[in-house]
């Protein structure tokens, strides 16, 4: 009886461990996430993490989706790629720059199969530019002769075009768009595992995981500094109207003004509207709600405009829909990191004078995408990260031409009492109006068609050469000498720093740079 009573307090403990073991699994799962069918974290765990994986299978996740976070989703969704992009806010954008793209960088659009992006959003063809100063104009068509006809330039509303490359990424089954703040990198012993973030409306912290993150998320970026040596310039600020049922001088042609003290730009966005720009060197602009910004608009800045524009540009000032913007530049200087990448104007900016930044980008996406191609596994962080150090070298040429085209064009085009530097913006707008390669080689450059850095540096000096030249002939007094030595070397401070800044291995001989040659890792 003795061992039967026993035998049993045995048997009975025993099942009540189990229970109780069984229990408290189940609570503790409870405690640290729940779930929902898609995935969702609904409740997070002690320390307020919701520590589940919001998919399990992403093989990269996308920080924003502006131009290059949607345009690269689609591309490495359209590679097979699992791709997981969060964006702050996916409503449209509404922004006076990202309006127009160049036709190196329609071209790249073309390449990446998103040429559809620019239909259906009233945007226009741009077929080059008309340079004004004093009173005088220029038309400085692209050179096209050899390129299919449908290749040209594109203006358009900024946020339709960004809200269409976002629906063909999201019709991609392996890419899932989602809006949420990314507040940090999840970082492991140097090693970037994926992000934190908060969905929309929610307060919980989320995770998502995966083998690569890429950081795009703009100029505005909060996360570059642990993945980069941010050095922002901002040289001037963009103000911009919008002229509506205005009758360019040259239609579909982009419009320069040479204005003091600094440039004003016209192009097109849709059938009835024009977008002007109005540059204000320095970090602060008149203020716009006191008024001071609408006068500046009037008294400075409408007396340059061309005739033709003048009553609907003062309509524009009239009906005070007027923004601001700063205009900021940033050369690339990325800190290699294991399981991270930055793109976009997260790791490079350039001044907007040239709407060379949309054609950076989708230049950027097209050597990552090749890149890519050959890697089936990316979760061998540090080889990944020594491999796409080549990214950073091969994008250079081109995207160095066109930052360091930005930067000096912007100082030629500004206003100066230096009598040097009025030589030279007069030369610079000389020299473009003789036309042929004068005219088709620096438009070119600017148009991404051939953004070859030894181009951009013989037309540079050449306008300087052209502007001594002037000088001196037919008589070199001691006083045209001089301004003529001033100037070369004025034309020398311009454009050095630049290159300097972008490097100059990096720029005119990448084929010398050791990660020029990184070869896939073995999966």
């Amino acid at each position: 009886m003795v061992y039967q009573n026993i035998f049993g307090a045995v048997i009975a403990s025993l099942l009540g461990f189990a229970f109780l073991y069984r229990l408290r699994g189940k609570k503790a799962a409870r405690a640290i996430v729940k779930t929902d069918q898609n995935g969702n974290c609904l409740k997070s765990s002690e320390n307020g993490i919701c520590e589940a994986k919001i998919s399990t299978s992403t093989d990269i996740i996308i920080v924003g989706a502006g131009v290059v976070g949607s345009a690269l989703a689609y591309t490495l969704g359209k590679e097979g790629r699992r791709v997981h992009v969060i964006e702050r806010d996916l409503a449209e954008p509404d922004r006076i720059v990202g309006e127009l793209l160049q036709p190196g960088g329609y071209l790249k659009l073309i390449e990446l199969g998103l040429e559809d992006c620019v239909s259906e959003i009233d945007a226009q063809r741009v077929f080059g530019y008309a340079l004004y100063k004093d009173g005088k104009s220029t038309k400085l068509p692209y050179p096209l002769e050899n390129f299919h006809p449908d290749v040209a330039g594109r203006s358009f509303h900024h946020g339709r075009f960004i809200q269409r490359m976002r629906q063909k990424a999201s019709s991609l089954p392996n890419v899932r768009l989602e809006q949420g703040t990314v507040t940090s990198l999840i970082e492991e012993k140097g090693t970037i595992k994926g992000v934190q973030y908060k969905s929309k409306g929610g307060d919980l912290e989320l995770t998502a995981h995966a083998p690569l993150t890429i950081v795009c998320d703009g100029c505005y970026s909060n996360l570059r500094r642990s993945l980069c040596d941010p050095k922002v310039d901002i040289p001037s600020c963009f103000v911009g109207l919008v002229l509506e049922n205005c009758q360019l001088p040259y239609t579909n042609y982009g419009h320069v003004i040479l204005a003091d003290p600094s440039p004003i730009l016209f192009y097109p966005i849709s059938s009835t509207e024009i977008r002007c720009l109005v540059d204000v060197p320095g970090q602060k602009v008149p203020s716009i709600s006191g008024g001071e910004m609408a006068h500046y608009l009037k008294t400075k800045v409408a007396p340059q405009v061309p005739p033709e524009m003048y009553a609907t540009f003062m309509a524009a000032t009239d009906k005070g829909n007027i923004k601001s913007m700063p205009n900021r530049s940033m050369p690339a200087a990325p800190h290699p990191t294991p399981g991270a990448l930055l793109m976009g104007d997260a790791v490079n900016m350039r001044h907007p004078l040239t709407g060379g930044g949309m054609t950076v980008a989708l230049s950027d996406i097209v050597v990552l995408r090749n890149l890519l191609r050959p890697l089936h596994n990316l979760n061998d962080a540090p080889a990944l990260c020594k491999y796409l150090e080549s990214f950073y070298t091969l994008r250079k040429p081109v995207a160095s031409t066109i930052n360091t085209l930005a930067g000096a064009l912007y100082k030629v085009f500004c206003a100066s009492p230096d009598p040097a530097r009025k030589e030279m913006r007069q030369a610079c707008f000389d020299y473009l109006n003789l036309g042929g390669v004068f005219s088709n080689g620096p438009l070119a450059i600017l148009s991404g068609l051939n953004p070859r850095p030894l181009s951009l540096v013989l037309h540079f000096f050449a306008v300087a050469v052209y502007a001594v030249g002037r000088l001196l002939i037919p008589f070199p007094s001691p006083k045209r000498m001089w301004v003529g030595a001033r100037l070369i070397l004025g034309a020398s401070g311009i454009i050095f720093p630049i290159i300097n800044s972008e490097g100059v291995r990096q720029m005119f001989f990448p084929v010398t740079v050791l990660s020029y040659y990184r070869a896939p890792p073995v999966n």
